[in-house]
């Protein structure tokens, strides 16, 4: 089984409830050690505290592997600003937010998360000459949709 794999597997038993599983990735900047980044978030955030417990659990059972014979590099995290949303439960837990969505046409809509169905998500952007408050919505399926990116303002 490859590494990815099994760690997808196995980082479930190790997660605190309401936290979950983004991605698994190998990085390499050094071909002599490559970086298994394990990337995780939670529905009411992640502290660094769960993940320094959820590193230590997955070093102790990757250790316990006796399949493993590339040296690596453990990181676990969450998903930084530079990260797009992946999950339907990432795109929930920022219901709110002003994001920005790049379509599959190429389109690039920013407005605030209005809605998160299965399927689909709709964003509501102000209307151009709109009054204060009146907003245009677009639905958008999850299949037209090439990433979409939480915006941060320091206003």
């Amino acid at each position: 089984m490859e590494i990815t794999t099994a760690i997808r597997d196995k980082a479930g038993d190790f997660l605190k409830p309401g936290h979950f599983l983004v991605d698994v990735l190998f990085k390499s900047k050094n071909p002599h050690v490559q970086k298994l980044l394990v990337i995780v978030d939670g529905d009411q955030g992640i502290s660094i505290d769960d993940c320094a417990d959820l590193s230590r659990s997955l070093s102790d059972w990757l250790d316990a592997q006796d399949n493993i014979t590339s040296p690596f590099t453990l990181e676990v995290s969450t998903p930084g600003l530079d990260q797009p949303l992946k999950l339907v439960r990432q795109y929930r837990k920022n219901t709110g937010r002003e994001v920005k969505v790049h379509t599959r046409g190429g389109q690039v809509i920013i407005g605030t998360l209005a809605e998160v169905t299965d399927d689909s998500v709709c964003v509501a952007m102000a209307a151009r000459g709109a009054k204060k408050g009146e907003a245009q919505t677009t639905t958008l399926p999850f299949a037209e949709i090439e990433k979409t990116f939480v915006v941060v303002s320091f206003k």
